[in-house]
């Protein structure tokens, strides 16, 4: 497989070459920095503990949003800049960041009146440069007509607006730029452990950086030099910094965001946009064939977060009362649950918050640099912003004496012209007459997702008919698809697959996906000898999770 060959030269590559920049995170922050910094000429590496956006970044609700809740706490610079942001977003990739709109009920009482609130709901639209359909007002008669599920026993009606998500997975998003890096010759690693950290002096007499790595797949240790380091780290970036010690004047606390996935509960393509019982906003959101549901708000110091039987009890409890269900939703219709921190700046040490502190903490993000250990940090930081972020790395790293060039397009879907190929390629192979709930047909999930490689997973089907073949019977994934990945993604196990170069993980039940013959073969072409290890693996892990026996493979 050649994803092998693929890991050991990057491995290969760390303690050959001198980089000009060492970045340490592969989420979003991390993956736009490696996108941009290497589209501009520097020598880039790109090192992940885990796998490639395993963190914040695979838990979000999949909004591209300009912050519409940030009008509240009169941050009007901040939602200018994402509805900046979220309007470029649409432009670079118009398949995979699309315009929904967002349907808005309030109950009798709500903090605010409801015109008061369509108001806002119209700055924000003229905030976003009108790029998106104008928001409407509703009446209680409006939703009951529109949206029956909802329900109306306490409301004052409501209002609808626009703003957009992701097509597909937060994840599969950021991987867009991961592969993009390495494209232009970045070094991209996941599994990739930084054990040590230490400043040096170069023989120019500039400062510089030294890492012990390990390779936590192989058990080796690695050394490598760079000439700025950048902390991509997302919440263990202050972890990061203590390792290097850096004294930075920002630091993170966290909140945690729970969602959980269950059936489709509307067939509506619509965001129900709620109030919760605690005044936050609270969604149920379109999830191809599911619906995702939440999220919670809770402040939490200890990492990784975990979903806890209180996180169920309040996003269970407030559906239910807010949708008219033949049966209110329990436990045991939740199919996947999401769980990350926002890791949420501050300035100082302090962190003696109150309630309304809390509620109105900035979600702005900041770049520290450090010009005299050539070291910048990211903090915060926004899946909307990403593009914003990758521009303002580009800008620090020349504070830090680096001389990058004009990095060029560095993003975006593929040619106009190479998409219409790819579309009159996949007819022929009837890829467009395959569709699902939400996700539109093969062909166009096939673009979203690969761009213009997808032509290359159009070859390997015209070669062996059989990938054509789904690898579950519930969900548009073929055979092909794992092919490819095991050429150029670097997946090294199940949960990566499953979880974030797919969904599948998302949005079928772990019982279907071990029963699955499809997925077994998929598992095969990923890992050939190792095949069944993997699967072993992954599944007696997942089921023991859920409490419930192991299924055996196929």
């Amino acid at each position: 497989m050649r994803t092998g060959h693929l890991r050991r030269e990057l491995w290969q590559r760390l303690t050959q070459e001198r980089f000009d920049v060492a970045i340490v995170g592969g989420g979003i922050n991390g993956a736009v920095a490696a996108a941009a910094l290497s589209a501009s000429g520097l020598k880039v590496v790109l090192l992940e503990k885990g796998d490639f956006a395993s963190s914040t970044s695979q838990e979000s609700s999949n909004l591209v949003w300009g912050g519409i809740k940030y009008l509240e706490s009169y941050e009007f610079g901040l939602v200018w800049d994402l509805c900046r942001s979220r309007n470029e977003l649409m432009r670079a990739y118009p398949d995979e960041v699309q315009e929904l709109r967002f349907f808005t009920h309030l109950e009798r009482g709500f903090r605010k009146p409801r015109f008061l609130v369509f108001l806002g709901a119209v700055l924000y639209w003229m905030m976003g440069r009108f790029v998106t359909r104008p928001p409407r007002l509703l009446s209680r008669k409006d939703i009951e007509a529109e949206e029956a599920i909802v329900n109306t026993s306490k409301s004052q009606g409501g209002l609808e607006y626009s703003d957009c998500f992701l097509r597909d997975n937060d994840a599969r998003f950021v991987f867009h730029f991961i592969r993009r890096a390495l494209r232009r010759g970045a070094a991209a690693l996941n599994y990739a452990s930084v054990q040590a950290l230490g400043s040096l002096t170069e023989d120019d007499g500039k400062k510089g950086w030294k890492l012990g790595v390990k390779d936590l797949r192989e058990g080796t240790l690695h050394e490598l030099r760079a000439k700025v380091l950048i902390n991509a780290g997302g919440p263990y970036a202050d972890t990061l910094n203590q390792m290097a010690q850096i004294k930075s004047r920002h630091h993170h606390i966290f909140s945690k965001g729970v969602h959980l996935i269950v059936r489709r509960l509307t067939m509506s393509d619509k965001v129900l946009t709620f109030f919760a019982d605690d005044g936050r906003l609270f969604f149920v959101i379109p999830m191809g064939a599911r619906s995702c549901i939440g999220t919670t708000d809770t402040r939490v110091t200890a990492l990784p977060a975990q979903v806890e039987a209180g996180d169920r009890r309040f996003i269970l409890d407030n559906i239910n009362k807010r949708l008219r269900l033949e049966q209110p939703l329990t436990e045991g219709d939740i199919i996947a649950e999401r769980c990350g921190v926002r890791p949420l700046v501050v300035r100082g040490e302090s962190q003696n918050l109150d309630a309304e502190d809390w509620v109105n903490l900035s979600r702005k993000h900041e770049i520290e640099v450090d010009r005299a250990h050539s070291q910048l940090t990211i903090f915060g930081g926004k899946l909307t912003d990403c593009l914003n972020i990758g521009r303002e790395q580009l800008a620090a790293v020349r504070q830090l004496g680096l001389k990058p060039q004009d990095p060029g397009v560095w993003f975006g879907e593929g040619s106009p012209a190479v998409k219409h190929h790819f579309e009159e390629e996949a007819g022929r192979l009837g890829l467009d007459t395959i569709k699902s709930v939400g996700e539109g047909d093969l062909a166009q999930r096939l673009w979203r997702n690969y761009g213009e490689d997808a032509i290359r997973i159009l070859e390997l089907m015209h070669r062996e008919p059989a990938l054509k073949e789904l690898i579950v019977a519930s969900a548009p994934l073929v055979l092909a698809e794992a092919s490819y990945m095991a050429e150029e993604e670097m997946v090294e196990g199940m949960e990566d697959f499953l979880r974030r170069r797919t969904r599948l993980a998302l949005v079928v039940r772990r019982e279907e996906l071990a029963q699955s013959q499809g997925l077994y073969q998929a598992c095969k072409i990923l890992f050939g000898e190792r095949a069944d290890e993997e699967w072993e693996r992954y599944f007696k892990a997942s089921f023991h999770r859920q409490s419930q026996p192991l299924a055996v493979h196929p």
